[in-house]
């Protein structure tokens, strides 16, 4: 297996020296490592010394230590650079004008998951539009979609739902890297910004991570494997309802349940579609924090078999459907606030169309609802191909 090299990667083994003479700046996390697992800071600050100004993290903070929605990071110091580390999921959730004063270009360089509702794009839109406001370059180092460019799933944002987990009407598996997300959002939503995409060499549209060569560093606490990864366009939706999504097990969004879940009658009702390309075990667990704290829960763990027959979306809405059947005294839709949506229900700003809750909850056929979304897929297919890097 050939390995891809990053965007990073490309950076510094070619791009480098273009930015002799600049301040820097620097958004990237615990995942923002190269090849050899060696960090974007390290990178820059070595082969252009003195020239990193500004350290930015998104949301979770730079080392990836908060786990929770809504829990904020505070700015802190580099004391090994000696420069500000600037959290963007904290009173501000873009770079202020006073931060961007203290560079000329700033280097964006995060692992994305391949899901809408994954922060990382709203933070790129917002450092685009703060950049170009401020007269600031930026340079995107690009990296694999894990779930690979090719398949796309779900239902387009409705615009009425915008939110910071959802910036721009994309399908829920949106099939593109954070480059081409650059590119989309700075044409559609005329950011007009100065920037750069530092591509990847290697990689293709139908690799997923496994395809890639590359070590997985999970880009968020809650993302621990690339395979969390895969089944998160559809198992995010738990986070809407009171079922747990797993948070507080080992196995985050692949493992998933509630304490009043019937497994086996969930397991019979589905229809064969759902379970295409996947395995649900039946498990019990006991969450350490978060939804069902310290109870046993009844559910599943998913285990993808064939990542081209699995779709993530439909299946996860598969269960959902049949849960809300089978168990209606007990099942219940989480309350906001969630992601800074203080009025919208979490599960409209998760499946980006408030119909889709109604129409499930009036147990339409979910054939009809995927039906839908066929269009208005096949229009995003057709309109994103112009702004596709790889092949």
């Amino acid at each position: 297996m050939s390995r891809v090299a990053t965007g990073l990667d490309v950076f510094r083994d070619e791009y480098w020296a273009r930015l002799k003479g600049y301040r820097l700046g620097l958004l990237s996390n615990q995942a923002s490592v190269d090849s050899q697992l060696k960090p974007a800071k390290e990178i820059v600050s070595g082969l252009l010394p003195g020239q990193l100004k500004a350290l930015f993290g998104p949301q979770h903070g730079y080392w990836g230590i908060d786990q929770e929605n809504m829990i904020e990071t505070d700015h802190s110091h580099d004391r090994e650079l000696d420069i500000p580390l600037f959290s963007l999921y904290s009173e501000t959730r873009e770079p202020l004008a006073e931060m961007l004063d203290l560079i000329d270009i700033l280097i964006i360089d995060l692992q994305d998951v391949g899901t809408r509702v994954y922060t990382f794009a709203s933070t790129l839109m917002n450092c685009l539009r703060a950049a170009s406001k401020s007269g600031k370059k930026v340079i995107v180092l690009d990296r694999p979609n894990p779930l690979g460019g090719e398949m796309v799933e779900g239902n387009l944002l409705k615009p009425e739902l915008h939110s910071f987990v959802g910036p721009f009407p994309l399908p829920m598996r949106h099939g593109l890297t954070m480059g081409e997300m650059a590119k989309i959002f700075d044409k559609k939503a005329r950011i007009a910004a100065d920037f750069e995409i530092v591509p990847m060499k290697g990689w293709n549209r139908n690799m997923i991570w496994q395809d890639t060569g590359l070590s997985w560093f999970m880009p968020s606490p809650n993302m621990p494997l690339a395979v969390t990864a895969q089944v998160y366009p559809g198992q995010v939706i738990w986070e809407g309802t009171n079922l747990s999504e797993g948070r507080g097990t080992c196995r985050p969004f692949e493992i998933f349940g509630a304490p009043f879940l019937d497994t086996r009658l969930i397991k019979k009702s589905l229809p064969p579609e759902a379970r295409a390309g996947c395995f649900l075990q039946e498990v019990l667990f006991r969450p350490t924090f978060h939804k069902w704290d310290g109870e046993i829960c009844k559910g599943f763990m998913i285990h993808i078999l064939d990542h081209r027959l699995y779709h993530p979306y439909f299946s996860t809405m598969a269960l959902l459907k049949a849960v809300l059947e089978l168990h209606k005294e007990q099942f219940a839709w989480r309350e906001p606030p969630y992601e800074y949506e203080y009025k919208k229900m979490p599960i409209d700003v998760i499946l980006g169309d408030s119909s889709l809750k109604i129409k499930i909850e009036k147990g339409a056929d979910l054939f009809e609802i995927e039906e839908t979304w066929r269009e208005e897929l096949k229009d995003f297919l057709e309109w994103r191909e112009s702004y596709l890097l790889y092949s």
